[in-house]
């Protein structure tokens, strides 16, 4: 097995490996009642959204990307006995079981699983009658939660420069995504080596989500202050990431709305090309920014408000002018329809290359317009989930601009 390095510094540089998560039943397990404790409007159909999903794994290895799966990865990292109990332990402390005739009883039913077998059930959720508790009818039918957002790997980390932000979830239903990350990162044979460093930690008070994490540039990153991102989070991040990482002169933090329209940065606003983003109209008034750069001689950071449009403020930083383009042409109705269905959330494979949903035509068209390449793909059933294809995945690898 060959070491794996982390290496994103930019949003847009060829992408060379990015690493998914087919959605497995964990997406079986959901039922209306549950819906808005494990954060999803509508339940995919789960046969569909594998085809789709297959197709947009299909659409990158034809670009020349390298496709990594999280369930495969973390089945690769807790081989060892050893690692296998802790791993267990934490998943299931996370889970908030404190009765430890449940925990043993858990802890056996997972190992009667091989061991990939075991994480795609731990990823599924397990009922009470899995492990021999009798279910009834009115009561919660689960001992652990499905995972249903876990085809959403953008947000559990996030690869910044040569390292990752381990990520501390807004949520219980999303905290214990985050642990996959950590045993890869720690224990798989490909990355236990490469001494990435870690800028955020999952268990730090504050909560950051990979949906705000966005590398404009070797020098720059955008980070929202939204309704899963603290800003005491990015001020600690970083902090972290100026002392270490040489690369990377200015984080900009923006102020967006807190609201589930507005969920992340990136369903808000995309990086397509050097100049170019996608943006939903809703952002573009007056926006606070927060600059933060870093004093190397006092070793302390220097903060200062900012103020103004997003065109501006991103042309003062990237030192270029900015074109956005608007989702839906900024037409209303267009606009809150193909937003609804991630029309701002492009994945740029190479620079003016991305993958966006067929769905969102009028947005695409306009894309084609400005000369970006647009690789559409089918998703009837994986848009239900609120997220698009740059949520759909972590780009590990990026070639330098």
């Amino acid at each position: 097995m060959h070491r794996r390095d982390i290496h994103v510094y930019s949003e847009i540089g060829k992408l060379k490996t990015v690493l998914l998560h087919r959605p497995g039943e964990e997406i079986e397990n959901l039922t209306p009642e549950y819906l808005e404790r494990l954060l999803f409007d509508d339940i995919p159909f789960l046969k569909i959204a594998r085809k789709e999903h297959d197709n947009f794994a299909k659409v990158l290895q034809d670009n020349g990307v390298e496709v990594l799966y999280l369930e495969k990865l973390a089945a690769e990292a807790v081989t060892n006995e050893t690692v296998k109990e802790e791993f267990l332990s934490e998943v299931i402390d996370e889970c908030n079981i404190k009765d430890e005739k449940n925990i043993n009883i858990l802890k056996e039913y997972f190992k009667s699983f091989p061991t990939k077998a075991m994480i795609d059930k731990i990823m599924a959720g397990v009922r009470k009658k899995d492990i021999g508790i009798k279910e009834k009818y009115e009561e919660y039918p689960f001992v652990m939660d499905p995972m249903p957002n876990l085809y959403f790997t953008r947000d559990p980390f996030a690869c910044i420069g040569h390292g990752i932000s381990l990520n501390s979830m807004r949520t219980n239903t999303r905290k214990r995504e985050t642990i996959f990350g950590k045993y890869i990162f720690k224990y798989h044979p490909e990355f236990k080596d490469s001494d990435i460093p870690i800028w955020y930690d999952r268990s730090s008070k504050y909560n950051i989500e990979g949906g705000d994490e966005l590398v404009l540039s070797k020098e720059v990153l955008a980070i929202g202050h939204s309704q899963r991102t603290d800003k005491e989070a990015v001020i600690d991040m970083a902090k972290r990431i100026f002392e270490e990482e040489q690369s990377f002169k200015t984080v900009l933090i923006f102020d967006i709305p807190k609201s589930r329209a507005f969920m992340h940065l990136d369903t808000v606003f995309t990086m397509i090309d050097y100049d170019k983003f996608t943006v939903h109209p809703g952002i573009e008034g007056d926006l606070k920014v927060t600059a933060l750069t870093y004093d190397e001689h006092k070793k302390q950071l220097i903060i200062k408000e900012e103020e103004g449009g997003l065109e501006k403020i991103l042309s003062e930083h990237l030192n270029k002018d900015i074109t956005l383009i608007r989702c839906g042409g900024g037409d209303n109705i267009i606009a809150g329809r193909e937003q609804w269905n991630d029309g701002s959330n492009t994945l740029a494979i190479a620079p003016s290359k991305v993958i966006t949903y067929e769905r969102n035509y009028v947005t695409n068209e306009i894309l084609d317009k400005y000369n970006i390449t647009v690789l559409e793909i089918a998703s009837s059933e994986l848009s239900r989930g609120r997220g698009g294809p740059r949520c759909m995945s972590m780009p590990l690898f990026r070639e330098d601009l």
